[in-house]
């Protein structure tokens, strides 16, 4: 995934796509600064949280900008988020969550919303980097309050 982003970003700099390039450089940056505290090399699937991690936060921020009326940086975040999006394994619609959790339940044996941490710790490895965290933990309160 770096050679990708590398060439990627060589990509951009030669059509003068200056939103990529920055999108990228910053990308390639949290990958490199986690790299370098964690003392190891990334792989693809850490890759993946990190860019996942830099959508949510884009995410959150539009939201916020929207809010503020400012309009033409919510809409700069969007195209970084298309951008960065590009670099994330397919997301697992809600169905597909929600048979998961399902099947985590079962799994896991869990009966009560106790047993939520029971329940996450067989689905974050399955679901990181193609769900949203949030959701499948909401997924998971809905299913285990209703039982």
């Amino acid at each position: 995934m770096k050679e990708e982003l590398l060439q990627d970003l060589k990509e951009a700099m030669k059509n003068k796509d200056t939103l990529k390039k920055d999108t990228i450089t910053m990308l390639r940056a949290a990958i490199l600064q986690v790299e370098k505290d964690s003392q190891k090399v990334l792989n693809d699937d850490e890759i993946c949280a990190i860019v996942a991690k830099e959508v949510k936060k884009r995410k959150e921020s539009v939201k916020e900008y929207e809010d503020a009326g400012r309009e033409d940086i919510a809409e700069n975040l969007k195209k970084e988020i298309e951008i960065l999006s590009k670099y994330l394994p397919e997301q697992l619609t809600e169905e597909e969550i929600r048979k998961m959790v399902e099947d985590a339940i079962k799994e896991s044996g869990a009966v009560s919303p106790r047993d939520m941490g029971k329940v996450m710790s067989i689905l974050r490895p399955k679901t990181a980097g193609k769900a949203d965290g949030k959701l499948v933990s909401d997924i998971v309160k809905e299913k285990l309050a209703n039982m």
